[in-house]
């Protein structure tokens, strides 16, 4: 059974692969309303990884959900619930009005991810993503959608340790940040106390070797999957929680920039491809073909199915196996 759904997907394509889901299948949650309780009470998914091995091997994780809009969704709520952000939700699901989704309309809940890059040890933000992924000891990984650095206040790339963590943190507000703020609202506040509801680091912060980032939690949920930050990395508060009791100071992180992500899974090649946000990449798809050369599976692919999805850009993973790779190979 998984090979012939593996092999339709393939085949007729993500759209009408969510059809067939929605006749055939009911998604996990089915309610039109939500509370900060009800989001605090989310579990965050787990998924197993490789310790000591390459992201470039199995590397495709969780699957693709559908979920039917009811009245009084926004994607904004949906994506939440199901740990996702706005980007994610408006890039899988292109058309829809993210405030008012018509009811009944079967939404793609994008919940598979091609792992990034790197050396699957601690935190790693890709950027380009909007996504966060810890893996932790043991073989476990728990990934979280972020907001991130305005073009403006751009979050750089580089590594890091966390250094500290701090409940219910005051920002000391930064002189550049604080005269943006006289300027435009005409506020001269030096600090915001913990606690205060326009705290904009929530309860919980990270900090880093990394000078002037962290990573903490917002007093805009809104703002996760967004570019609305001066360059640090918020998270949903229920989200930062998990990650403030799991991580331990003196962890390894890194910020990287990687709007393309090639892997695999059952042997299958899959791309994932995401708007360069900050327009530090040229080609995009030159940069699929040297990841796929560099890996030797440039004759695994099909590609024009590469080239479609980096044209259509929906941060979905998207299956590129050539047919013969399909039934007779393995990258």
């Amino acid at each position: 059974m998984r090979n012939l759904a593996r092999g339709m997907r393939a085949q007729i394509g993500v759209s009408a692969w969510v059809m067939l889901l929605s006749l055939v299948a009911v998604g996990p949650a089915n309610a039109s309303r939500w509370t900060e309780e009800s989001f605090a009470d989310r579990i965050p998914a787990r998924y197993p990884y490789k310790e000591g091995g390459s992201s470039s091997e199995t590397s495709v994780v969780g699957a693709l959900e559908t979920y039917v809009v009811e009245e009084g969704d926004t994607l904004l709520d949906i994506g939440r619930h199901f740990d996702l952000g706005y980007n994610e939700m408006t890039s899988a699901n292109p058309g829809v009005d993210p405030w008012m989704p018509s009811p009944n309309e079967v939404l793609i809940i994008p919940t598979e991810f091609i792992l990034p890059e790197a050396r699957p040890q601690g935190v790693v933000v890709n950027i380009p993503e909007m996504r966060l992924y810890h893996f932790q000891r043991g073989g476990t990984l728990i990934t979280y959608p972020v907001g991130l650095g305005r073009d403006d206040w751009r979050t750089p790339e580089g590594s890091f340790k966390i250094r500290g963590k701090t409940e219910n943190p005051t920002w000391i507000i930064p002189e550049t940040i604080r005269a943006e703020h006289i300027r435009e609202r005409d506020d001269p506040r030096t600090f915001i106390a913990g606690g205060d509801p326009e705290n904009p680091l929530g309860r919980f912060r990270l900090e880093l070797t990394l000078p002037l980032y962290a990573l903490h939690g917002s007093n805009m949920p809104w703002g996760v999957g967004m570019q609305v930050s001066h360059g640090c990395i918020r998270l949903y508060n229920e989200d930062i929680a998990v990650l403030f009791r799991d991580v331990q100071v003196g962890s390894p992180g890194e910020f990287l920039y990687q709007p393309v992500k090639i892997g695999t899974r059952d042997g299958e090649v899959f791309i994932e491809v995401h708007p360069d946000i900050y327009g530090l990449r040229g080609n995009l798809e030159d940069e699929a073909q040297q990841i796929l050369s560099r890996r030797g599976w440039t004759d695994h692919v099909d590609q024009a199915r590469l080239q479609r999805a980096v044209k259509d850009q929906t941060g979905l993973p998207v299956m590129i196996s050539s047919h013969v790779q399909r039934e007779t190979a393995e990258p």
